[in-house]
């Protein structure tokens, strides 16, 4: 029997790629492919490690300080307020200028207390009438003993009235307790002012300090004579220098602080009045080597080295601000992490981000 042949079919595109070279479908081949690549992707990920910024160790100066916050006032200076309530009548619009010891800057009201001693002195004069009279009477055995006494006595309890009226009448009067310089004047003319209440400042405009309160904990660092940095809004950016001069033996136990005296030099642009930040150097050391503070961590470092990390253990020495000195552990030009994160202490693999310089 005779067998015919058929032609074979066409292979279509759609079946080869339904079926590709095995008879795999090819679909899953390449699901397979991007599979393989999001896990390759992921493990380069994480085996590249977290992003870090590094620190390179230096060498440089080392401080250690104690700040404080304080005033700038003039060594020699008074207060000047009045001992009476009155109303101020007069003053010298004197603000800046230079007065001598004695001279009048104020003058309260005083009519009441002039009513007082007029009124005195009249009652004076009465009883030394009457005294005369005692007196007279006493030689002519007309009165007692006791009669003449108690005259003699009143007009001295009249006289020692009208001495201390007229010391008195002195209080409402302000004179300047010193030669210097009115360095401010406060009060109005028809203002009633109270005792105690500061009208004029008076000093010398030189030489002047800053009065700084320490806390407690800090004062066994502070010494006389050691360097101080000083900072204001007044001057920003601008570093100006003192010297500790005095140390208050007594604290205040509410506040917990200690005042200390640092003085300024005669060209310091400083005013009276202005606030100051200070920086009272207390140790001090060159050409050490230094890491930023935030890089220690556990007293050690984590030192970077080609993409892997390892703690050291470091002995540290002078605790500033910002730097830290390291005494031993650690050497010149090698990268820490800063800042330091115990999430990463354990990583082998880090990446860096940046390196900051000093």
């Amino acid at each position: 029997m005779k067998m015919e042949s058929r032609p074979a079919e066409p292979v279509t595109e759609i079946d080869e790629f339904q079926q590709g070279d095995a008879g795999f479908p090819r679909w899953k081949l390449a699901g397979a492919l991007v599979l393989v690549a999001a896990i390759g992707v992921a493990a380069w990920w994480y085996l590249r490690g977290p992003a870090v910024t590094l620190a390179r160790v230096t060498r440089g100066a080392a401080a250690e300080i104690v700040y404080a916050t304080g005033s700038v006032e003039p060594e020699t200076w008074s207060r000047l307020t009045p001992l009476v309530r009155g109303r101020l009548v007069e003053r010298c619009r004197c603000e800046g200028k230079e007065v001598k010891t004695g001279e009048r800057l104020a003058r309260l009201d005083d009519r009441e207390a002039q009513a007082t001693l007029k009124d005195l002195r009249a009652l004076e004069s009465f009883s030394l009438q009457e005294s005369d009279r005692q007196t007279q009477l006493l030689a002519r055995g007309a009165t007692t003993a006791q009669s003449h006494q108690k005259a003699g006595s009143d007009l001295a309890r009249i006289q020692a009235q009208i001495s201390a009226q007229v010391e008195r009448l002195r209080y409402y009067e302000l004179l300047a307790p010193m030669d210097g310089t009115v360095l401010r004047e406060d009060g109005e003319v028809g203002d009633m002012v109270e005792p105690g209440t500061i009208l004029y400042r008076i000093g010398l405009a030189r030489p002047l300090w800053v009065v700084a309160e320490v806390n407690e904990e800090d004062l066994p660092r502070i010494k006389v004579g050691q360097k101080a940095l000083l900072r204001t809004d007044a001057f920003a950016g601008r570093m100006l220098t003192g010297a500790v001069k005095q140390i208050t033996p007594a604290g205040d136990p509410v506040a917990k602080t200690f005042r200390v005296r640092i003085a300024l030099p005669d060209d310091t642009p400083l005013h009276i009045g202005m606030s100051v930040e200070a920086n009272i150097i207390t140790r001090e050391k060159a050409d050490v080597l230094l890491v930023p503070s935030n890089a220690v961590i556990d007293h050690g470092l984590l030192v970077y080295k080609d993409g892997g990390l390892a703690f050291r253990k470091v002995e540290t020495g002078i605790k500033g601000s910002n730097r830290v000195e390291i005494v031993s552990g650690a050497e010149q030009g090698e990268l820490v992490v800063s800042p330091a994160t115990t999430n990463i202490r354990n990583r082998t693999r880090v990446r860096a981000a940046s390196i900051v310089e000093p």
